[in-house]
């Protein structure tokens, strides 16, 4: 077997070395290339792997929906929309999880492992800032219907006084999607000045309007409440005490070696820096963006979420914490329903596919990450990938929602069609589409 896996790996790094030339992306001329080559050595891959893998499913999936699966993450990477990823699906203790093609094309070739470390984009909101939220308020030092010039005296004008912290943790501060000027800053400190800038657009609460600005804000307010940096509350709070031990703000060059690259900017191609631009621009701590982490750390996460706050003896949250996170908290005239941070249902609820229940919830993230979680079935599914590698044109926004309808069909003993206790479907929807 290993010696196998081995030459698979060697096929993986040589269907890729072809000649290139021109301005054209190395990468993905070598892709168009070699695309049957490639999807004919990725089905050879995960055969080799499902030997040691479907073991562990044991008889909570469905074997078949479980090859749909790898079959749908290899047609895209043979169509050029990611170059790689890893795949996680657990229920009650049974998992399925496997890494497919590359982790680099560019400027060295390297096949994805299932320790690789992905920039997870937005999904630092929901696997970092709002669970260090929650830390701060079952503590007593916020309360969610606080205006957040209470907590960030700067925080004022042009309407900003009515915004409450369960406004930005919902999306529904009136803020639009960016800054409305092009950033010009090189700290936190001028950054985060330039953001207490902006005006609202709407009322708060008037309307679902996802916002990177809202967790921008919500990671300093952590930062002034807890005296610390983000970084290192969530790591003492949270990542420590749930053993996730290759999660991280600032990835140490030791591991870079393990980290999916993202995009090739001009002749560099960011590996171990943060993609997002605002971030970046932070230092690379940031509310909304900056976090690293692995599909088993991931995985360690959505356990503890199943598990009601505690996990392997250590109780990050109350159970009754996890609850109001998870459950619908923006208003209801507004179509979009979000707990706080997490989508349960609105148009970015692509990884819940057409099976899981709405009152499940999840999150995405930019550079092509994904996390579901279905307290009603005890299942979550995710799809970690640099689809933004070498260039930020890889679509796999359809591949997330085969994705999940295709986790959930997997499950086998759970009648997803009849769950009593999940919400209905909305039939409006009166607000702009992002």
């Amino acid at each position: 077997m290993r010696t196998f896996v081995e030459f698979l790996t060697t096929g993986f790094e040589s269907a890729f070395r072809q000649p290139a030339s021109g301005r054209a992306p190395i990468a993905t001329r070598a892709v168009r290339n070699t695309a049957s080559r490639l999807c004919n050595v990725a089905v050879l891959f995960s055969l080799a792997l499902a030997t040691t893998i479907v073991v562990s499913a044991g008889g909570r999936f469905n074997s078949a929906k479980l090859t749909q699966m790898d079959e749908e993450i290899q047609r895209a990477i043979a169509d050029h929309r990611l170059p790689g990823g890893v795949l996680w699906l657990e229920r009650k203790g049974s998992n399925y999880h496997k890494a497919f093609g590359l982790r680099s094309v560019f400027p060295t070739r390297e096949a994805m492992s299932e320790d690789t470390i992905f920039d997870v984009a937005s999904l630092t909101k929901v696997l970092a800032t709002v669970p260090a939220l929650m830390v701060l308020y079952e503590r007593g030092k916020v309360k969610l219907e606080e205006p957040v010039v209470t907590y960030l005296p700067e925080f004022k004008g042009g309407g900003k006084e009515a915004i409450t912290l369960r406004h930005l943790l919902t999306h529904t501060s009136g803020f639009g999607r960016g800054l409305s000027h092009e950033p010009d800053w090189f700290d936190f400190k001028s950054a985060f000045k330039m953001v207490c800038a902006e005006t609202p657009s709407e009322p708060p609460g008037a309307a679902f309007r996802y916002s990177d600005l809202n967790f921008i804000i919500l990671g300093e307010v952590v930062q002034r409440l807890a005296g610390m940096k983000l970084d290192e509350f969530c790591a003492r709070e949270i990542f420590k005490p749930l053993k996730m031990v290759d999660t991280c703000f600032l990835p140490s060059q030791a591991i870079w070696s393990r980290i999916a690259p993202t995009e090739k900017v001009g002749r560099v191609v960011l590996r171990g820096t943060v993609h997002d631009f605002k971030a970046q621009g932070m230092g690379g701590v940031a509310g909304h963006a900056g976090l690293f982490t692995t599909a088993a750390d991931v995985a360690r996460f959505a356990r503890m979420m199943l598990n009601k706050g505690k996990l392997d003896g250590s109780q990050i949250l109350k159970a009754e914490t996890v609850n109001l996170m998870t459950s619908v908290q923006s208003p209801g005239h507004v179509r979009a329903r979000r707990g706080l941070g997490w989508d349960i249902d609105s148009d970015f609820s692509r990884p819940r596919g057409d099976l899981f229940p709405i009152g499940s919830f999840g999150h995405t993230g930019f550079t092509g990450v994904c996390l579901w979680i279905d307290p009603f079935s005890q299942t979550f599914w995710m799809f970690l990938s640099n689809r933004i590698h070498p260039e930020p044109s890889g679509n796999i926004y359809p591949l997330q929602r085969t994705l999940a309808t295709l986790a959930a069909e997997a499950v086998v003993g759970f009648d997803f069609r009849h769950v009593p206790e999940t919400l209905t479907p909305q039939t409006t929807n009166d607000e702009r589409k992002y």
